[in-house]
């Protein structure tokens, strides 16, 4: 197969099922019945041409058939009264409009057996047009029918055209949603974490961050301490924020290592004043 020939093929599928989607059968149903309709009308009016020329075929008869019998009055005329060349004459006549007489009755039947048929056959296509009418009608309503229960399906299992593009916004719309949450997650944790500028507009740097996270962890070692210090019945050690590392870390070794003990000695209250007492 040349490739012509397979474009035409491919150019006459393709331009089949374009039509075949574009068709309504009630718009083709209406059509062919305008049709009928149309030649219906034809063939009556072929009958009445058919009627016609037999009504002018009878007039011409008839007014040859009065001749002929003005011409044997005028013969049978004209031998009485001794003028027998004269009938011969009007006799020859007669016998000439005779054959154009017979020509008509023939021309009649003929014309008279057309119409009949044509009379027969136009109430015979009257009947089919109407039985393709009443026929033409059902079809339509079953298949407006069906197309009205096919939509209502295809509405209630969402296959249709329209839900299909309620259900993509509606998809389109939860996909939006949900990259904007996760998206607002991730600002969250790349604020926490450092990584983005807060709301005030402060740049913290690797080194800052890195400053904050050591005074976090001193104030973890002084608590540590505090605790421990607590613990062992000593005091609290100074906060170690605004010293210097070296300090820092000795303050931790000191707070590591155990307490001496003081020697017990006897603690004497002070006497605390009466209400009425003066100092």
């Amino acid at each position: 197969m040349s490739i012509f020939k397979r474009m035409s093929t491919i150019f006459k599928a393709k331009a089949n099922s374009a039509l075949d989607k574009a068709e309504d059968p009630r718009e083709t149903l209406d059509y062919s019945y305008q049709k009928q309709l149309e030649l219906l009308q034809k063939v009556r009016r072929g009958v009445a041409d058919v009627a016609t020329s037999r009504k002018r075929v009878e007039l011409q008869a008839s007014q040859l058939q009065s001749q002929s019998a003005k011409l044997q009055e005028q013969a049978q005329k004209a031998l009485s009264m001794g003028r027998e060349d004269l009938a011969r004459e009007a006799l020859t006549r007669k016998s000439g409009l005779q054959g154009q007489i017979d020509d008509l009755t023939t021309q009649h039947a003929q014309l008279q057996g057309e119409e009949e048929k044509l009379t027969l056959a136009s109430q015979r296509l009257q009947a089919k047009v109407e039985s393709f009418r009443t026929r033409k009608e059902t079809i339509k309503a079953t298949y407006t029918a069906a197309e009205a229960q096919t939509r209502i399906n295809e509405a209630f299992s969402g296959i249709s055209e329209e839900m299909s593009d309620v259900g993509l916004a509606v998809q389109r719309a939860e996909d939006k949603t949900q990259q904007m949450q996760a998206r607002a997650g991730a600002i969250d944790e790349l604020l926490a974490s450092g990584a983005l500028d807060d709301a005030s507009g402060t740049v913290k740097d690797n080194i800052t961050l890195e400053l904050d996270r050591m005074s976090s962890g001193s104030d973890v070692e002084n608590e540590l301490a505090a605790m421990k210090a607590q613990l062992s019945g000593g005091s609290a050690p100074k906060e170690i924020s605004g010293e210097a590392p070296g300090a820092a870390q000795q303050s931790a070794q000191t707070a590591q290592q155990p307490v001496q003990q003081p020697a017990t000695q006897p603690v004497t209250e002070p006497v605390r004043p009466q209400d009425g007492d003066v100092r």
